[in-house]
């Protein structure tokens, strides 16, 4: 099951200082984290830029993503990092095994020599970079980054793994092949215009997302800049799929999700727009505040 999760390029477009605009991506980031996102992509917004384009949300983003520990030796000094002290922690939940053989935690690891021995240099935060002995199946590159699985620390015994992660990985791409992608899933444009949620459409809605194989794709707009703004869509046009119909098209095909992703009746890109907010108090409802919002009540299970 993934969980992805699209932004603009715009979203810092109101931000009045780059320390603001770091300020605001942190907290994107920690949505994405506390609500366990796979991938946050970056998609552009040429016409609703600012001060800072999506290459600064994109590098602060990467860079907040990037474990504490190995941020020295990844990222140099740079001017989209300038203010960089002001994101929040992250604090990614460290992920344990429980076999007798793996146990232990996951480190993201930078390789910083490649030896002739089959054997690699590996930071990943412990005291001193460490030895590690690559598969024969694998190649590793210098600079490269690794997960490694830590059985050990007194003494230091750990291997290179094919593990996935912990954390969210960032990418930019452009919307359509964002969703084209074979773990978009079910797709959702969150905005204001967007079919209400409430508590009964929630459980009907995460039951089709899991009929669906569990792979889940929202959407977010920009600061006074909504996604109908973005995509060039009128707002009447948008929503016309509710969320019984999207879990009626579910049914239809037993539950693999093809008849969900190959129809959208709206005529959009999306198989369903929702509004998560449908009482807001507020005029706006920011970027960050959308994505706690939204991904809050999606990441439920049944």
């Amino acid at each position: 099951m993934t969980t992805n999760a699209l932004v603009p390029s715009s979203l810092c477009r109101e931000a009045e200082d780059k320390r603001e605009a770091t300020r605001k991506i942190g907290y994107v980031a920690r949505a994405a984290t506390v609500f366990g996102v796979d991938r946050l992509t970056v998609f552009p917004d040429p016409d609703g830029a600012g001060k800072l384009d999506g290459g600064f949300v994109e590098t602060v983003l990467r860079y907040a993503a990037t474990p504490p520990y190995l941020r020295k030796a990844v990222w140099d000094r740079r001017d989209e990092l300038e203010c960089v002290g002001v994101l929040p922690p992250l604090r990614v939940a460290t992920q344990t095994g429980s076999g007798s053989d793996d146990s232990g935690s996951l480190r993201q690891g930078i390789v910083t020599e490649v030896g002739p021995d089959g054997r690699v240099r590996v930071n990943c935060g412990l005291q001193h970079p460490i030895s590690l002995p690559v598969p024969d199946d694998r190649t590793v590159a210098e600079g490269e980054r690794v997960t490694v699985r830590v059985s050990s620390r007194r003494p230091v015994r750990a291997k290179l793994t094919d593990e996935p992660q912990a954390g969210f990985q960032v990418d930019r791409a452009d919307l359509d092949t964002a969703l084209a992608r074979s773990d978009a899933g079910i797709t959702i444009a969150a905005s204001r215009h967007g079919q209400s949620l409430t508590s009964g459409r929630l459980g009907q809605l995460i039951g089709t997302v899991d009929g669906a194989g569990g792979d889940l794709t929202v959407v977010f707009g920009a600061p006074e800049r909504g996604l109908p703004a973005i995509l060039g869509v009128d707002t009447e046009s948008v929503g016309s799929t509710t969320v019984a119909e999207l879990a009626a098209a579910d049914d239809t095909e037993d539950g693999t999700g093809d008849a969900v992703t190959g129809s959208r009746p709206d005529g959009t890109r999306f198989d369903l727009w929702l509004n998560t907010v449908p009482n807001q108090g507020s005029e706006v409802v920011r970027t960050e505040e959308a994505m706690f919002a939204t991904l809050a009540p999606l990441t439920l299970t049944e």
